[in-house]
């Protein structure tokens, strides 16, 4: 900020102040001020949207999302807190998400930690490359899938996409065998 002292000349305005602030410059104040909430924001709710390693359980104490349970197709799935389907992808290991980038953006990571109430199963979370926690569910990273455009749908289930299959997760915590949930098969849509 570039403030200017401007005395007046035997008028008596001698300590009068004159701001000198360009548009440019307060907007971009704000920008930063609001990239900075956001960030503070990201940082308390442990958002993810790349790779990582180091998995850790967490107890349902200590939760940021509540996950539910829905019977989709047959299936118990497990749901986002909205009631939307939860994926795994084959190519994960219980320490790392191997979704990054475009695959990210089309099945979004769960933040971690997470738990569901009544759930037999362990939850943990990974840290990703960008060093957010992401949910797992019984060493599976969870998603959800944006082709997903309503609760209790699983468009995704059975999907081959993004180098490898996905399948939602039920409470059980494995893939159910040949994708048994309606809307398995994606509906076309290919990463």
């Amino acid at each position: 900020m570039t403030t200017r002292k401007i005395l007046g000349r035997g008028s008596g305005d001698s300590g009068q102040r004159i701001s000198r602030r360009p548009a440019r410059l307060r907007i971009i104040l704000a920008l930063t001020a609001a990239a900075a909430a956001a960030a503070v924001l990201a940082a308390c709710s442990s958002g993810g949207s790349s790779g990582g390693s180091s998995g850790s359980s967490s107890p349902v104490a200590a939760a940021s999302s509540t996950l539910k349970t829905a019977k989709i197709g047959g299936a118990t799935v497990l749901t986002s807190p909205k009631g939307f389907t939860l994926y795994s992808f084959a190519p994960d290991t219980p320490t790392k998400s191997n979704c990054n980038g475009t695959c990210a953006q089309n099945w979004p990571p769960v933040k971690g930690p997470a738990a569901a109430s009544g759930v037999k199963g362990t939850f943990g979370t990974i840290k990703r490359s960008d060093g957010s926690a992401q949910a797992t569910f019984d060493g599976h990273p969870l998603y959800t899938f944006v082709g997903d455009t309503a609760p209790r749908q699983a468009k995704g289930n059975g999907v081959n996409a993004a180098g490898g299959l996905w399948h939602e997760v039920t409470t059980s915590g494995s893939a159910p065998a040949g994708g048994s949930s309606s809307g398995s098969g994606g509906g076309g849509y290919r990463y």
